[in-house]
């Protein structure tokens, strides 16, 4: 019981570390922000298919990045609750994997357009920024995070997830 404690924190505290790490690679290379967002760590928003330690993880990996990438607090708080309503809802399809990316791409695409239009004041209209972060939530977390997935599987037995 204690173990499985240990190993819960910790694999949470990792994901939040790798998540940060390559949020503040993607922000190096201008492509963390704006009107399209391609946020490398997005992809580990699959691992809640694995663990549930993932759903804090991804939190707060969120929440450091947004505070540390020079965001705004609408920002801050709007990113992070994206993230952790599409944690939430990738662990909640965790039995149907194929399907596991849709949240977070939704609740990206439904909740940052806002963020970018009234809190940054962007030119340019909700269903612009519906359309644009979608396209970036589809690449990080759809066809990187899959690819994620692939790998991990095929490795799984070998890696103690935190249950």
């Amino acid at each position: 019981m204690k173990n499985n404690k240990v190993l819960f924190i910790s694999q949470g505290a990792i994901i939040a570390a790798l998540y940060v790490a390559l949020t503040h690679i993607s922000n190096m290379a201008g492509l963390a922000s704006g009107a399209v967002q391609i946020r490398l760590s997005e992809a580990l928003t699959i691992l809640p298919v694995f663990t549930p330690a993932a759903i804090p993880g991804l939190f707060i990996g969120c929440l450091i990045s947004n505070l540390t990438t020079g965001c705004i607090p609408w920002d801050i708080v709007g990113g992070s609750m994206a993230t952790l309503i599409g944690a939430l809802g990738t662990y909640a399809l965790r039995n149907h994997s194929y399907a596991a990316p849709v949240p977070p791409i939704l609740a990206n695409m439904i909740i940052v357009p806002f963020v970018l239009a009234y809190a940054y004041q962007f030119e340019g209209t909700i269903p612009y920024f519906m359309l644009t972060v979608g396209i970036g939530e589809v690449i990080c977390c759809g066809i990187m995070g899959m690819l994620l997935m692939t790998a991990l599987k095929r490795h799984s037995r070998s890696i103690n997830w935190a249950h």
